[in-house]
Formats: structure tokens, sequence, C-alpha cells
């Protein structure tokens, strides 16, 4: 009877130490998974821009290939160093 006590024990001490620690891991997780959905979303947008900034140059003839292309490279750049802010 002894036996069976202590095992009942150690079960519903092991049972109220995982209930405490499940919600803390979930809430990180969730908060983590949010950052990274902001950060994407924030690049895929600065694809877009930036292959219509390279359009618009392209189009305007002012400016050379390597122009429009460093441009381009510039606004994609700026959007994933946004990106991190938010992520890190």
């Amino acid at each position: 009877m002894n036996r069976k006590a202590g095992f009942q024990a150690v079960a519903s001490n092991l049972a109220i130490a995982t209930a405490l620690l499940i919600p803390p891991l979930t809430s990180y997780a969730t908060e983590q998974g949010e950052q990274r959905r902001e950060a994407r979303d924030i690049k895929q947008d600065a694809r877009q821009k930036a292959r219509e900034t390279k359009a618009e140059c392209k189009a305007g003839d002012e400016k050379s290939r390597a122009e429009c292309r460093q441009d381009k490279r510039e606004a994609k750049q700026d959007a994933r160093k946004e990106g991190q802010d938010i992520k890190y």
C-alpha cells in the first residue's frame, strides 16, 4: 500500500509541474511565429516594391542597367534590415 501512495504522489507532482511549464512555452513559440510571419510579410512586400522600382528605372532611360539593379538591391536590403529588426 505504501508503494502505491508513493507512486501516486510522484505522478501527481509530475502532472502539476508539466501543467505549470506548458503555457509559458506555448506563448513564447506563438510570439516567435508571429514575429517570423511579420518579417516575412515585410520582405514579400519589398520584393514587389523592388520589382516596381527597377521597372520604373528601366522605363525612365535615365540610369544604366547596373544602376537600376543597384536601386532594386538597395530596396530589398532595406526591407531585410527592417524584417531583422522585428524578428530579433
